[in-house]
This record gives C-alpha cells, sequence and structure tokens, in this order.
C-alpha cells in the first residue's frame, strides 16, 4: 500500500525503529499498524490482509457509523473476502453490551470496529475476555483507538480496565473530517491536559515516590506547539485536524510506554468521571471530553497559583469528610473513598515527614513544575481558539455541583494530584468559586 499518509513517528513507533535518545533504546508498540490517511477508500482490502489474512472476520459498527464509513467498508471489502457484518443498534458500553458483543462474535475470530466510543471499548474488552483480535477503523480523533484501556460501566458505574490494543488502526481524515465539532473539540480538549497531568505526576512522584516517565512527553513535543498554534484551522483544515489526529493517537500510545494512564489522566480527568458518576438526571450531556477541558483549566489555575507559592504550604493528615460525603452521595461512595484513599492518604509522621522535604526542596520542585507548563492565560487562549468550553455556564452545569466536582472528585480516585495536595495543605477552598 502506498497511499500518502500523516503518519509522522507513528510509523516508526509501529516499525519498532524510534530510538528514544535519554536511554538510547528503540521503543515499538504492539499495534502492528496505524494509518492517517486522506482517505480508505480503495485501500481496504490492503490493509485487512496485511494484518488478517485468511481470518473469518465481523464489521461491527452503531447505526451511525455505518452510515458515514460502515456500509462502504462493507461493501468494498465484500467483494474481494468472505465478511460478515454486525449493525448494532443503541450500543452501550456496559458489561452487559460486551456479553452482547460477544455473542454476536462467537463464530468468528477477528471482529472490525467502525468508528464510536461505545464500539471500540466493547469490541475492546469482549476480543480481550475471548481471546480474539481485533482492529478499528476510527470515525474521530479519540486517543481511546490507540490505547489498550477500555470504559467499562458495571452497574452504572464506569471502570476504565486495562485489556488489549487493536491489531490495527486506521483513521481515513475523509470521514473523520465530517465528524460532529463537539467530538473533533472533545479530542482537542482531551489531549490539551497533558500539561496539568503531567504537574501531578510530577507531584505524585514528589509527593507519594511514584513511578514517573518521561516518554510520552517526549513524543507529544514533537507537534504540541504546532496542534496549539494551529488551534483556529482544525475545523476547516485537513492538514491540522490529521496533527490533532496524530496527538491523539500518541497520547493512547503511550500507556504501552509507561504501564499507566497517569501521564494523562489526573485530576482534570478526576473531576470529569465525577461530573459523569453523580450528575445523573441533571447531567447537561457535555462529553467526557469536554469536561476534561473545563477541568483542566481549573486546574491549571490552582497549579499556576501553586508555583507562585515563595515557601511550600503545610501539609496536615489527610481528613476524608466523611459525613459530606454520605449526605452528597451516599454510604456506599463513602467506601468508594476509603478504598480509593488508601494508598496517599497522610498520617501525621507522613505529613511531617514531606513538609521537612518540601522546605528544603521547594524551589528545586517549583522548577521542574514550571519547565513542563503551559499557563493559565494561553490555555484559556488555545482553548478559545477552537471554540471549547470553558466555563461553568458554557457547559451548562450547576456551579454548586461543579464545585462540588474540584472538593470532592479527589477522593473517588486513587491516583495523587494538586487536589490533594491543596486539600491536605487547608487551600482548597480558596479555589471554589
Amino acid at each position: 500500500m502506498s497511499a500518502p499518509n500523516y503518519n509522522g513517528i507513528l510509523t516508526d513507533l509501529v516499525n519498532g525503529n524510534f530510538l528514544y535518545p535519554l536511554n538510547k533504546t528503540l521503543l515499538s508498540i504492539p499495534i502492528k499498524d496505524i494509518q492517517i490517511l486522506p482517505s480508505t477508500e480503495g485501500y481496504e482490502i490492503d490493509l485487512i490482509n496485511k494484518t488478517h489474512p485468511n481470518e473469518k472476520i465481523i464489521l461491527i459498527s452503531d447505526e451511525n457509523t455505518r452510515e458515514v464509513l460502515g456500509k462502504r467498508l462493507f461493501t468494498n471489502l465484500s467483494k474481494k473476502m468472505n465478511i460478515k457484518e454486525y449493525v448494532w443498534k443503541n450500543p452501550i458500553c456496559s458489561i452487559e453490551g460486551v456479553k452482547k458483543i460477544q455473542e454476536v462474535s462467537r463464530d468468528f475470530s477477528v471482529l472490525i470496529a467502525v468508528g464510536s466510543g461505545s464500539i471500540n471499548d466493547t469490541i475492546k474488552y469482549s476480543t480481550f475476555l475471548d481471546k480474539k483480535k481485533f482492529s478499528v477503523f476510527a470515525t474521530s480523533p479519540m486517543n481511546a483507538y490507540t490505547s489498550p484501556t477500555a470504559s467499562v460501566s458495571f452497574n452504572g458505574l464506569k471502570k476504565s480496565i486495562y485489556s488489549h490494543p487493536a491489531t490495527s488502526v486506521y483513521f481515513d481524515m475523509s470521514v473523520i473530517s465530517k465528524s460532529p465539532q463537539k467530538l473533533i473539540k472533545s479530542a482537542f480538549s482531551d489531549v490539551i491536559c497533558r500539561t496539568t497531568s503531567q504537574f501531578d505526576w510530577i507531584l505524585s512522584h514528589e509527593i507519594l515516590n511514584t513511578p514517573y516517565n518521561e516518554i510520552p512527553y517526549y513524543l507529544l513535543n514533537f507537534y504540541e506547539k504546532d496542534l496549539f498554534a494551529n488551534a483556529k484551522k482544525i475545523k476547516d483544515d485537513i492538514k491540522s485536524l490529521a496533527l490533532l489526529t496524530k496527538v491523539a493517537a500518541i497520547m493512547g500510545l503511550s500507556t504501552f510506554f509507561t504501564g499507566t494512564t497517569h501521564y494523562g489522566s489526573m485530576a482534570e480527568h478526576g473531576i470529569s468521571h465525577f461530573i459523569d458518576t453523580f450528575a445523573k438526571e441533571s447531567h447537561p450531556g457535555t462529553s467526557h471530553g469536554e469536561q476534561v477541558g473545563l477541568a483542566t483549566l481549573t486546574i491549571s489555575k490552582i497549579q499556576n497559583s501553586i508555583v507562585n507559592l515563595k515557601n511550600a504550604p503545610l501539609l496536615f493528615p489527610t481528613i476524608i469528610p466523611e459525613k459530606s460525603i454520605i449526605n452528597y452521595f451516599g454510604s456506599s461512595t463513602l467506601d468508594l473513598a476509603k478504598k480509593e484513599m488508601k494508598n496517599k492518604i497522610l498520617n501525621k509522621e507522613m505529613a511531617d515527614k514531606l513538609n521537612i522535604y518540601l522546605d528544603t526542596n521547594w524551589e528545586k520542585i517549583v522548577s521542574k513544575l514550571k519547565s513542563i507548563m503551559i499557563s493559565y492565560d494561553d490555555l484559556w487562549n488555545i482553548m478559545g481558539n477552537y471554540g471549547a468550553i470553558r466555563t461553568v455556564e458554557d457547559a451548562n452545569l450547576d456551579k454548586n455541583f461543579y464545585n462540588s466536582a474540584v472538593r470532592y472528585s479527589r477522593f473517588m480516585r486513587d491516583r495523587y494530584t494538586v487536589l490533594d495536595f491543596v486539600g491536605d495543605s487547608n487551600q482548597i477552598d480558596k479555589y471554589i468559586n
């Protein structure tokens, strides 16, 4: 296949030829093929035969993704190979949905997903359970396509599960350019959080000595500045949209180098997960990515304030506000909070030791944090350039509920973030407005 592509460093990562200079090792990924193409039309059979020759294949789409891509794929592929099609009505990525797809695909060795978060994550997890292979034709520029994790709902509660990656991932820019602007803006918001996530991961490393890995940021640095500089063009320019797609793909791949999603999912994602879990009937319909963008600005403001403190704030033993959590969210949520807080809760001895460490090393820590940050004002302007949701009012979220998300989301996730830092230093109230 000789189609022109927008792959950039993705080709070297797929081929295992990318040299990471900090330790002189070659980076590689388990995904066998990634293509960001102007169009996949006319290349479909070559793409499938490259990684799934002589397999028994079922193509799975939903009613929307079939119209934008699935129908064309099935028509062109069925002319040259034995392939079946299943159109899933009203898909939802739940354990029930996973069982449904397992049943539908029982007689097939390979599943081809056509777009959509629900389709992709359900097939990712069902094939993981069944020890089958899958590939995906994307219909939006999400990072979830190249990630090995799946977000699956169990009894209404979403869990991020490390499963397995696609064998191959294909981005058809002629299709992705027709994605709803909501999805494209969501994808942009979901990658702009690099700055807040990296801050939090460094902070976690300093406070709890958790592992920290620079590889994702080294890779993202190839394209981040250009992406932000071209934010206004993404809506109308294929090359700029392909740049976003490439950055999103790298973001998803970074799990392979770190064994975690900490590099791009910290306090800002915790706030978004909190909104999705607890807003219930008052949820305004904002996407996960849009919420991440809004929360990124919230967290950026806090982080920029922290690094401008001349002296390190004093940390105190962690207090879980049990009565408030029960009153707001119920006793089962308190049980979850206690479980999630187990590895990051500070007692007096830990707080005292950390205060000595921070007092001695504050200037060095702040210098490291400042070196990787984007200023709040710059983030605000970049997000404005591509028309992202930036305020609670933009998102049609209840302000009191959003403030609760900022205050309590840290108790719902085991990752140490700046919200834990300001919470344990009794500063959180000044960031709730």
